[in-house]
């Protein structure tokens, strides 16, 4: 009887293989934490943006240059400044026009640098920051 299979020898030639190609595609997944953190800063710098447009938009539409609030169609008020419309550095400002930061952790303390930072992992190297008088958004992403 002639039986058939895998001798020792190719058994190890094929789990030394495997071992290789596992040991040069590792680096490559280890990577995907920092890009991740990179895409989220930069979605919500995105988001920031689009907010600033909108309040933006929306206190142009009512005419009132002087006004110091503006009301969105879903009831939020979002404070501005007076004449250009941007949302002041504040919770009631870019707070209430973002309305939800989940997974980020947001500084009010300068309301000329609000800054957002992914809750894990984030940094002065690793963050979209908001000027709250121009409503320039900055985005570092060198440390994520």
């Amino acid at each position: 009887m002639k039986q058939k299979g895998f001798t020792l020898v190719e058994l190890v030639v094929v789990i030394v293989i495997l071992g290789i190609l596992a040991a040069t595609a590792l680096p490559r997944f280890v990577n995907l934490t920092n890009d991740a953190r990179i895409a989220a800063v930069n979605g919500v710098a995105g988001g920031l943006r689009s907010s600033v447009a909108v309040i933006q938009a929306r206190y142009m539409a009512t005419g009132n240059m002087a006004a110091t609030t503006v009301t969105t169609v879903d009831g939020t008020t979002v404070t501005v400044n007076a004449n250009t419309g941007i949302p002041v550095g504040t919770a009631a400002g870019i707070g209430s026009a973002m309305q939800s930061t989940d997974g980020f952790s947001v500084d009010y303390t300068t309301p000329t640098a609000v800054t957002f930072r992914p809750t894990n992992g984030g940094s002065a190297t690793c963050q979209a920051a908001y000027h709250g008088t121009t409503g320039v958004v900055t985005v570092t992403t060198t440390g994520c």
